[in-house]
């Protein structure tokens, strides 16, 4: 599941990132194991195509005509993907209530990160907020896709009862 959240919160800020980096993963072989993503994900154009997508994104981010990210278009866009690439990255039993929780973390931070970016925005230019929150999402999704994450053991009853 804190795949599936972090993935959500890189979609909050860059619609796009989630699906381009699990696209890659797939395609390289790098999802986790018994991950729920399609088979489809892993072709070369698929990679390619949300790969080129996710980069106009990033260099549309800067112009001073582009959207904001909270109007209602974009904040469900962002849900959609980022509950997509959280099923992807969570294991088959577990992958409708991931794409819940990737997607309903995305719609949140959509707003927190647009108001960040405002505030950042008092301070620098459009660009330069923009290519740090790039840096910050590109590498936060990245992570969120290959980094391994430590096991949890549930307890058992032997461990739960007194000596």
């Amino acid at each position: 599941m804190l795949r599936s959240f972090l993935i959500g919160l890189t979609a909050g800020a860059r619609a796009m990132t989630p699906l381009a980096v699990v696209a890659n993963a797939a395609r390289t072989g790098t999802l986790p194991a018994d991950n729920g993503a399609p088979r489809f994900l892993s072709h070369p154009l698929v990679s390619l195509g949300a790969t080129a997508v996710a980069v106009y994104e990033y260099a549309g981010d800067k112009q001073k005509t582009a959207p904001d990210r909270i109007i209602p278009p974009a904040v469900i866009i962002r849900s959609a993907n980022a509950a997509f690439a959280g099923m992807a990255l969570s294991p088959r039993g577990e992958r409708f209530a991931n794409a819940a929780v990737a997607g309903a973390t995305a719609v949140l931070a959509s707003y927190l990160t647009f108001a960040g970016r405002m505030l950042a925005m008092r301070k620098g230019s459009q660009a330069v907020t923009g290519f740090a929150e790039d840096a910050i999402v590109l590498s936060s999704a990245i992570a969120a896709a290959r980094a391994p994450l430590p096991e949890i053991h549930q307890p058992t009853r032997a461990l739960s009862q007194p000596a």
